[in-house]
């Protein structure tokens, strides 16, 4: 069986598999480079190495960044941290790492598409959330206090980032924080109907249960904004005598 075929591969065949691209490299550098914390591959129960495709990237990244940037090992490490959270990596040393590209914060209504977004796509710290959202701390604290933002394990995700650069922007008319708790009541009495269609569904035996579930989860997610957003435009324009 060849090595592509395999889920994993031995230090050997990484080796071989990397140096058409990097002449220089060794399998003790390979070692040394485990050794500095900047792969973790698996091992057997003899011990051997046991390198699976995100290894052999994490590899090719750092030695790339070496030859091609003349970086340090500490700043390609807190480089991979970066990407493993789900940033890209800062454009030089001491520079914070920024948001991914491909996270949009648009004017216009999410769409199916954007419901059930892996919570571990992005993972901000504290003070990343802080400068990205342009909250201030006690702004912060606030949200949390009201269930409108929420850490894990002393990160934030990229639903905590829209909803605080959100409040950040109802903040320029006044809003704040106390205002929105009734948003977090009505999202969760939401949640417990929708919870009732879901449920069953997921609860079906099958592969394709839990793919028709998520399915069913954007839809309903994508409507109930589209309703929200419709009620309460209606309601402003009556507000204003339209």
């Amino acid at each position: 069986m060849t090595a592509s075929a395999r889920s994993f591969m031995s230090i050997g065949e990484v080796l071989a598999q990397l140096r058409p691209e990097f002449p220089e490299i060794t399998i003790s550098k390979i070692r040394f480079l485990e050794e500095q914390g900047l792969i973790s591959p698996e091992r057997t129960p003899a011990g051997y190495r046991k390198f699976a495709r995100d290894d052999v990237t994490r590899l090719r990244y750092v030695l790339a960044a070496q030859r091609d940037q003349y970086l340090p090992l500490k700043v390609i490490k807190e480089n991979l941290g970066a990407l493993d959270r789900g940033l890209t990596p800062s454009a030089g040393p001491g520079e914070p790492a920024g948001l991914p590209r491909g996270l949009s914060l648009a004017a216009g209504l999410p769409g199916p598409e954007d419901f059930l977004r892996e919570p571990g796509d992005i993972r901000l710290s504290r003070t990343e959330l802080l400068t990205a959202s342009g909250l201030a701390d006690e702004q912060l604290a606030q949200l949390e206090q009201f269930g409108l933002v929420a850490s894990s394990r002393g990160y934030y995700d990229a639903d905590g980032l829209v909803v605080a650069k959100t409040v950040r922007d109802m903040g320029g008319f006044g809003i704040e924080a106390r205002h929105l708790r009734g948003f977090r009541s009505a999202a969760d009495r939401e949640i417990g109907l929708f919870e009732q269609v879901i449920t069953p569904i997921a609860r079906q035996r099958g592969p394709e249960a839990r793919g028709r579930a998520e399915e069913v989860v954007r839809e309903l997610a994508s409507l109930s904004v589209r309703l929200h957003a419709s009620l309460v435009k209606a309601g402003l324009r009556r507000v204003l005598g339209g």
